[in-house]
């Protein structure tokens, strides 16, 4: 499932129209994009978690030459799910 696909089901379930529901498709994840980048965790209920994970510096291996090579610190998005969305998963 992609934006597109998520904007028609929200269309068909809430009787408005394709491009009105992409627009809030599109800013509900622009939403969640923002916080992380502030470094805020993103909490839905039901649903689950955006968290802003940081990596430290360090040491790795090119695996085409063995050489050693520094990875640098960064930042990841993880998501954590609601126990209601891991039930629904598990039967």
């Amino acid at each position: 499932m992609n934006n597109s696909d998520l904007a028609d089901k929200l269309a068909a379930s809430q009787g408005i129209t394709k491009a009105d529901a992409r627009k809030y498709v599109d800013a509900v994840f622009a939403a969640i994009a923002d916080a992380a980048a502030e470094g805020e965790e993103v909490s839905l209920n039901g649903f689950g978690k955006f968290k802003v994970k940081e990596s430290a510096a360090r040491e790795g291996r090119n695996p085409a030459t063995g050489d050693t090579i520094q990875i640098a610190a960064s930042k990841k998005l993880g998501f954590t799910a609601a126990k209601a969305v891991k039930d629904k998963l598990n039967g």
